[in-house]
C-alpha cells in the first residue's frame, strides 16, 4: 500500500514588520514556489511593531522548506505551523460542539 505525504494544506502563523515586506509582497513571494496553486494572508493582529497573520497554503504537492524560505527571504517570520492537511484529498476542520 502506497502513502500519500504529499502537502495539501498549511496554515502558518507569521509575523512581520509594520514598514515591510507589504502583505501583497509577501503573498506574491509565497506563489511563486513550485506546487503553490493558492495562498490567503489574513492579518490578525497589528500592533506599533509587527503585523501579525494567518497565512494558508494550498496545492497539491507543498514544499515546506521553500515555503518557509520565501516568507524569511520577503522579511517575515513564521512562528508556528497551525495546520497541515496531508493525503490524496484535503480534509475540512469541523469544530466540535461542547
Amino acid at each position: 500500500m502506497e502513502v500519500n505525504t504529499k502537502i495539501r494544506r498549511l496554515l502558518l502563523d507569521v509575523d512581520k514588520a509594520v514598514a515591510r515586506p507589504s502583505v501583497v509582497d509577501l503573498a506574491r513571494a509565497i506563489s511563486r514556489i513550485a506546487g503553490v496553486d493558492a495562498v490567503n494572508v489574513t492579518v490578525t493582529e497589528i500592533d506599533i511593531e509587527t503585523v501579525g497573520m494567518d497565512v494558508t497554503v494550498e496545492g497539491d504537492a507543498l514544499d515546506y522548506e521553500g515555503i518557509v524560505a520565501a516568507i524569511e527571504s520577503a522579511g517575515a517570520v513564521v512562528h508556528s505551523v497551525d495546520e497541515v492537511v496531508i493525503g490524496s484529498r484535503t480534509v475540512d476542520r469541523i469544530e466540535r460542539q461542547r
